[in-house]
């Protein structure tokens, strides 16, 4: 499948373009949102976008949007970005900052990959596949209660227990390297099927949340958005599941409270110490329109705050 961009046009109008403006592009993944970005800055605007995936900064769009003077991309994790703002001496000059959580499509549509039990492929799940460990190497020596606790917190999975179980007793007797295999025995570990849901859904969730660190990864990257934007500068985060958008929706109401209570003392508006943040409208999810489009979009959900 083609990999579109989720909710681009929306997206871009959250940012609130400015042709001289500086943004940056967390997840580049194949370039849809970069590029719409490039297209509404002008000679002075720049762009910086991250991946920690070589097959995206490989990609041909990557190779075609780096001819221009205006973007740069670099081969990280958005948890990295702070230190790239201040090699450029960007810190508090930011405009805009996009994240777009989650797995691309070229992601899912590689069995090799092992992000999908749709088609067999080797058991990696790493979105950088040159660091940490794979999937295969992380279940084969993962202890069976932790295993359990990631499965019912990462996964939502109410029977963590029995597919814990599962993996581990057959782990004793033989390796577990691929995607079917592992799909295979998450399906005879669960009794009752969800509708319209395979059994290894929540599982094949909850491991690669825990193989990319990304709930960590998402709690780091928000709290150097706010470092580097400039006032009235744009966070947008579009996210694909509720561990992600909890995040994001308690990071953006924690910051975006009063900082001092006054009570009932007389006290001024301009003495009361505002949070770095301000929620811009409510959370938006996908049309009906893009979700008949592409289906991945269905479970999107964008929010949108900007730095006081």
């Amino acid at each position: 499948m083609e990999h579109l961009p989720v909710m681009y046009a929306e997206s871009l109008q959250a940012l609130n373009i400015k042709a001289d403006g500086i943004y940056l592009d967390g997840t580049f993944g194949r370039g849809g949102h970069s590029g719409g970005i490039l297209e509404q800055l002008g000679a002075e605007g720049r762009l910086l976008a991250f991946d920690r995936d070589l097959e995206a900064i490989h990609s041909e769009v990557a190779q075609k949007l780096q001819t221009d003077s205006r973007f740069e991309l670099r081969h990280s994790p958005f948890s990295q970005l702070e230190i790239a703002v201040k090699e450029k001496g960007w810190e508090g000059s930011v405009d805009g900052i996009l994240l777009d959580l989650g797995v691309s499509s070229p992601q899912l549509d590689n069995p090799e990959r092992g992000f999908s039990f749709l088609r067999d492929g080797a058991l990696d799940m790493r979105m950088d596949s040159q660091t940490g460990l794979s999937a295969a190497q992380w279940l084969a020596q993962v202890d069976e209660r932790e295993l359990m606790m990631a499965l019912f917190d990462y996964g939502e999975e109410r029977f963590a227990r029995r597919i814990a179980k599962t993996i581990v007793s057959t782990r004793a007797e033989t390796p577990i390297t691929s995607t079917l295999q592992l799909a295979k025995l998450i399906e005879s570990a669960v009794p009752v099927r969800e509708k319209h849901k395979h059994p290894a859904t929540r599982s094949f969730q909850a491991i690669r949340i825990v193989v990319n660190q990304e709930l960590e990864e998402i709690k780091t990257v928000l709290q150097q958005a706010t470092n580097v934007l400039k006032p009235s500068g744009r966070l947008v985060v579009i996210s694909f599941h509720s561990l992600e958008d909890r995040i994001v929706k308690r990071f953006i109401r924690a910051e975006s409270g009063a900082k001092h209570n006054p009570g009932k003392l007389p006290i001024k508006e301009a003495d009361i110490e505002r949070g770095l943040l301000k929620p811009v409208g409510k959370a938006v999810s996908a049309s009906k329109q893009e979700v008949e489009i592409n289906p991945r979009a269905r479970s999107a959900m964008m929010r949108i705050a900007e730095k006081n």
